[in-house]
Formats: C-alpha cells, structure tokens, sequence
C-alpha cells in the first residue's frame, strides 16, 4: 500500500509492486543477464541503445536511470545526444510509416 506523502498525497507505489514477485525475479534475472554479462557490446553502448529505447518506449524513470547510468559508465553527453537524436529520427520515421499506411487504406494522396 502507498503511504502518504507531503500534503497527504500518496506516494507512487514501488515499482512492480504488482507484479508477483516470482516473476519479478524472473525479469530480474534477465536484465541482469542482457546488461551485466559479457557480450558483443560494453557497457557504454548497451545504455546508450536503452536510451533512445526508453524514449521510444516513453519510460521516464527508465530514461533518467539510463542516462545516469549511461554517465557512470563513461558516456559522454554529445553520444547521450546523438542516442537521443537517433531515437528522435526513429520515432519521427515511425509517424510516417503509419501515415502512409492510412493514406493507402484511405485512398488519400494530398501531396503527390
């Protein structure tokens, strides 16, 4: 159960506090093995690859603990940019597939 906070506001509850906690460990174990065990890519380049997904994926807690993290590892803040950037480049491409999807489904050719 939440407790509350300041003005007798609830505090969020704490993370996967839905989730039973089997499967919590689970997942943990998992992110544990995608992240920390050696593999093609460092550290570095995992965080930043979970920044511009965090962002896709519209996570704040993510994206703030991934660019911290992606900090403490050595990451610069032009690579955390241009992570940020490729995110943004994909969403936008993303917005334009569908667009175009519908315009076909529609029949509807404004600009051509």
């Amino acid at each position: 159960m939440a407790k509350d906070g300041p003005e007798g506001k609830k505090d969020p509850p704490a993370s996967m506090s839905m989730i039973e906690p089997r499967v919590r460990e689970i997942y943990k174990a998992f992110y544990k093995q995608s992240y920390f065990t050696p593999s093609a890519l460092d550290l570095k380049t995992k965080e930043l690859i979970a920044i511009g997904c965090s962002l896709l994926a519209k996570c704040e807690g993510c994206l703030e603990g991934h660019i911290k993290k992606a900090l403490e590892v050595g990451a610069t803040k032009q690579e955390i940019s241009d992570a940020i950037v490729i995110a943004i480049g994909i969403g936008a491409a993303s917005a334009m597939d569908m667009a175009d999807k519908a315009a076909i489904e529609l029949d509807l050719h404004h600009f051509e």
